[in-house]
């Protein structure tokens, strides 16, 4: 038998583990003694590693943070890093989020694709491997994550706990042909308090709600005279409204949502809403903050009047979205995401940036950095992934960067190969998630042929 055949060989009993771990809600809890993410996702944990078990793995639980399995022997190791679990169901689902369904070829509930399904999958597939009895000189670890929805914390307590490094690996949660370049990301949240005089002042303004995203919305109350509010009432702008308000004038403006990864597919609102305020006679050093962030950020997506515009051949410009703003009378705050190529470092841009806030009389409150991931194209890793994703699935396939993060950042030497294939319908974190079962044999395929090329 072929190794695929031993793949499909396992089909029914990969299914059925499928199906009853998505009926445990693995969304983080509150933490416990052995469970530091909450007893759904322990008891998630608890169901594959004891699957593993009664697949004749050898097995640890790291403290309920994460477990693996392990098959072979050396002292290198090669890993599969998935991830056991999800988000929250939402709203909007047509059938039950955790009720493992199998109908119409799919199987339905939350982590379906994210990621219990090509995690299981990986678990079968190294049994697959196994009772191939095909030589191999590493051993291959397949881990089960606790917490990558939540941070990633699970495999930065594994590595404190002297869990042992892949040589190469993968995670199937991301994209196929495969993902050798991830932006680094930056979030930081910068505040400044003013003073403001003057027949016009601000009350109140706000926008966005995650630094991720591109606000498709937001607005400022302004205390005035009837007479001024009546006057700028007269304002034009596209996209922004000018009315008269109890408490003098009201300011909104519109814009177009998009992830902070891709901020010109959207149209920023809170950039809109500052170059708007930029027009109004405010004064004092409200005006000198309000006119650094218009002249600064305004609607631009690349860092450019910032001093951080980077480019780079393999993953294209840099990315900037300034996505929540909050201010009073005195004081604002606001946090930007931005995102710089795989080439660069975070000294081309972040100190450049903070040091022009600071000159501007604003105060880095926090800033948490993921640093880039890059495997160059001709590397051992990403030349073996793209080889099984060709041969497996007969279609040509090239390296890619993005600007997104994925779990591959967690654990070095590691990539995201799969589980989504070109053209497919993107379901994650979405209501009425499913995998259908053809993408998870498919899958599982894929997986078993890249640990044997790893591993030999």
């Amino acid at each position: 038998m072929e190794l695929k055949d031993h793949v499909l060989a396992l089909e029914d009993r990969l299914v059925t583990c499928l199906r009853e771990n998505l009926r445990i809600p693995s969304v983080r809890g509150p933490a416990r003694e052995g469970a530091p993410y909450g007893a759904e996702v322990r008891e998630s944990l608890d169901h594959v590693l004891k699957t593993a078990r009664d697949l004749g793995f050898r097995t640890e639980n790291v403290d309920g943070h994460l477990g693996w399995c392990e098959y072979g022997s050396g002292e290198e190791m090669v890993a599969v890093l998935g991830h056991l679990d999800v988000v929250p169901a939402g709203e909007g689902w047509t059938r039950d989020p955790f009720g493992g369904e199998l109908r119409e070829g799919r199987i339905w509930g939350r982590g379906a694709t994210d990621d219990k399904g090509p995690t299981i999958a990986a678990l079968f597939a190294l049994a697959a491997l196994r009772d191939s009895d095909l030589p191999i000189r590493r051993r291959v670890r397949l881990l089960f994550g606790c917490n990558e929805e939540t941070g990633s914390a699970d495999v930065k307590y594994y590595l404190a706990k002297g869990g042992q490094v892949p040589v190469m690996g993968f995670t199937p949660d991301g994209e196929y042909p495969v993902i050798n370049g991830e932006k680094g990301i930056v979030n930081a949240c910068f505040s400044r308090t003013y003073t403001q005089s003057g027949p016009l002042k601000l009350l109140a303004a706000q926008g966005g709600d995650a630094p991720n995203v591109v606000p498709a919305r937001a607005w400022a109350r302004l205390a005035c005279s009837k007479e001024l509010a009546a006057r700028l009432a007269r304002t034009t702008i596209p996209k922004v409204s000018f009315d008269e308000a109890d408490c003098g004038l009201l300011v909104r403006a519109q814009g177009i949502s998009a992830h902070g990864s891709t901020p010109g597919q959207g149209e920023n609102a809170i950039g809109r809403l500052l170059l708007a305020l930029d027009t109004l006679p405010l004064t004092g050093e409200l005006a000198e903050a309000v006119h650094f962030l218009a002249r600064t950020l305004g609607m631009e997506t690349d860092g450019r009047s910032a001093g951080i515009s980077l480019w780079d051949r393999v993953s294209g410009g840099l990315t900037l979205n300034l996505g929540v703003l909050e201010a009073g009378e005195d004081r604002m705050s606001l946090k930007i995401n931005y995102r710089y190529p795989v080439t660069k470092d975070f000294a081309d841009c972040g100190p450049i940036l903070n040091e022009a806030f600071g000159k501007a009389g604003f105060t880095l409150d926090s800033q948490v950095h993921k640093p880039k991931l890059y495997i160059p194209e001709d590397s051992r890793l990403v030349s073996t992934l793209l080889q099984v994703y060709r041969s497996q699935t007969g279609l040509e396939g090239k390296a890619k960067c993005i600007g997104g993060g994925t779990y591959a950042k967690a654990l070095p030497n590691t990539l995201a190969f799969g589980p989504v294939f070109p053209g497919d319908e993107v379901r994650e974190h979405k209501p009425d998630e499913y995998i259908s079962l053809s993408n998870l044999m498919k899958n599982a395929q894929i997986i078993a042929a890249a640990m044997y090329e790893m591993a030999k």
